[in-house]
């Protein structure tokens, strides 16, 4: 791209205002892209870099996360996964109401966007799935405990420790993902977290996102979903994926991703020496695989 500067705006969905990055000319072909969990949408600043071509992006920070507002740490509860969906379809019609949108998710917002592809398929043209695996099934024997846990979170809600300095910031995200460059780490810790008045840094994700909730994720309703995309679906993969593996636990890797059946049209591209953050590790090839595949 020409440009890699970015414009914020601020765009109200359902009584929540969401923080959106934008990249790029208005009249640009467009990918919009969501990020995972505990992450901000300046996390796709460095594929966003290494784009060849004239590409708009646009990227929202999750609610909860990022500069877009924590409805939950406002009014208590917890945040639910279909109003990621939610949040997405209304960033649609705020920005592409009519046509199809190319749609870039990362763990969490890959999982986001293959399931709003099986939900809006008329509005979906190709979906990039980067480390979005979906979670492992679940049994409705392990409800009782699941609703047990969930009381216990409302009793006493999850924290988040905070950090000394900006380095202190930047050297935990290089801890979680050694192949981290130190000048991306600090790049993403300006963007990760705040000076808070105690003088101290605060990550910019309300705690809550760490509650389980009280619901199981149920593989065979997501499945069912995922079979009535239409769009083609590039899943992209580290080639030794740790998030796999755990995911996966003692179900045999082919076994666990027998759920990519439920596509109609899915391929993979595994990406070496990379981790979980794909988009981290080798930027260049993430965003050559997805120019390629939405061109």
């Amino acid at each position: 791209m020409h440009s890699t500067n970015a414009f914020s705006d601020f765009v109200t969905v359902r009584g929540v205002t969401l923080h959106v990055r934008r990249w790029g000319r208005p009249d640009a072909p467009t990918l919009f892209m969501l990020h995972g969990w505990m992450d901000v949408s300046a996390s796709f600043q460095f594929v966003v870099d290494a784009l060849a071509g004239d590409w708009q992006v646009i990227a929202p920070d999750a609610r909860g996360f990022g500069l877009s507002d924590w409805p939950v740490a406002q009014h208590g509860g917890q945040y639910w996964f279909s109003d990621y969906l939610g949040d997405l379809d209304g960033l649609l019609d705020h920005y592409a109401p009519t046509g199809e949108v190319n749609l870039v998710g990362h763990s969490m917002g890959a999982n986001v966007v293959c399931l709003y592809a099986g939900v809006r398929p008329e509005r979906v043209r190709r979906v990039v799935d980067l480390e979005g695996f979906g979670m492992p099934a679940t049994r409705p024997e392990q409800s009782p405990r699941r609703l047990h846990g969930w009381l216990d979170e409302l009793r006493e809600p999850p924290t988040l420790r905070s950090y000394a300095s900006l380095a202190d910031v930047a050297a935990r995200l290089t801890k979680t993902n050694p192949r981290l460059a130190p000048h991306r780490a600090a790049f993403l810790a300006e963007h990760w977290a705040r000076r808070g008045d105690d003088g101290r840094y605060h990550l910019l994700a309300d705690p809550a996102h760490k509650m389980r909730g009280p619901l199981l994720y149920r593989l065979d309703e997501v499945m069912a979903v995922w079979a009535q995309v239409r769009a083609k679906v590039l899943h992209v993969e580290a080639a030794d994926s740790a998030t796999l593996a755990s995911l996966a636990g003692k179900v045999p890797i082919d076994a666990f991703k027998a759920r990519f059946d439920a596509f109609p049209d899915w391929r993979e591209k595994h990406v070496e020496d990379a981790g979980h953050m794909v988009h981290h590790d080798q930027p260049e090839q993430i965003a050559a695989l997805i120019e390629a595949f939405c061109a």
